[in-house]
């Protein structure tokens, strides 16, 4: 059975979305078979990989309120193994939308179950806020991955995230595991990234990546071309980087 993972960190900036793409592509390459789900209104996944978000029809948004089923909502991009369900902006909508509906933070997790098992990882690109969108994508998941920038106030809000998930053990997703922290935008040549990965290492342990994210001009490019970094520049220190995680992410579910 596929594992649904969450990208999410309600702070913005921090790497969600590069990671959503870049894990995505790189776990396909490694031969496992990805949809992507965009679940941030900006809808930046969907660009990311060379989808035109204007002429996205059915989407997120659709898969959400039920009127639409995720294997119409899929379309295909260029890198191999990965499909995606695209966003738009309308998907802003659905938190209003949803507010009177009943079981509205299970909508996502009813909706895949249909194509869980088509998948080894579904992945999901979280919003920078914790709303519906975001708490409908930890109810369904089974585990979130939580980037963090190697920068100041790196750790700001991360308590709130913790307790988020938390509440959404205890209520509606008993299963709910951390993936992981991952450190991301990483400069060996700052005194304060160093710090803040230290700083990271000593408080969460084992709950921190092996894998860390350097900060690489390649990884800002590639979305403007619509591509992925393995794409884009396989052989760039971004590529190699989220290759590390896909591998480790891997070796951690093959146990």
């Amino acid at each position: 059975m596929g594992k649904i993972i969450a990208i999410a960190n309600q702070k913005g900036g921090v790497g969600k979305t590069t990671t959503s793409i870049n894990l995505a592509a790189s776990l396909g390459v490694l031969e496992k078979k990805v949809l992507l789900i965009d679940a941030d209104p900006q809808a930046n996944a969907t660009s990311g990989l060379g989808i035109d978000v204007e002429t996205v029809e059915i989407g997120t948004y659709q898969i959400l309120e039920h009127s639409h089923t995720p294997l119409e909502a899929i379309v295909k991009c260029s890198s191999p193994n990965v499909d995606v369900i695209p966003a738009h902006i309308d998907l802003v909508a659905i938190e209003i939308e949803l507010v009177d509906k009943e079981n509205r933070e299970y909508m996502l997790k009813k909706a895949l179950e249909s194509i869980k098992d088509q998948y080894d990882y579904i992945l999901i690109d979280c919003a920078p806020s914790l709303g519906l969108l975001t708490l409908n994508a930890l109810t369904a998941a089974d585990s979130v991955v939580i980037p963090i920038q190697c920068e100041y106030f790196a750790l700001e809000g991360l308590g709130k995230l913790l307790n988020t998930i938390k509440s959404i053990q205890k209520i509606h997703n008993p299963d709910l595991d951390i993936e992981g922290l991952l450190l991301t935008m990483f400069d060996s040549r700052l005194r304060l990234s160093n710090q803040v990965v230290e700083e990271v290492q000593k408080h969460f342990n084992d709950m921190v990546f092996e894998t860390v994210i350097q900060r690489n001009v390649k990884l800002s490019e590639a979305p403007s071309f619509g591509e992925s970094i393995i794409n884009y520049d396989a052989t760039s220190k971004g590529a190699v980087n989220y290759i590390h995680l896909a591998q480790e992410i891997i070796k951690k579910n093959s146990k």
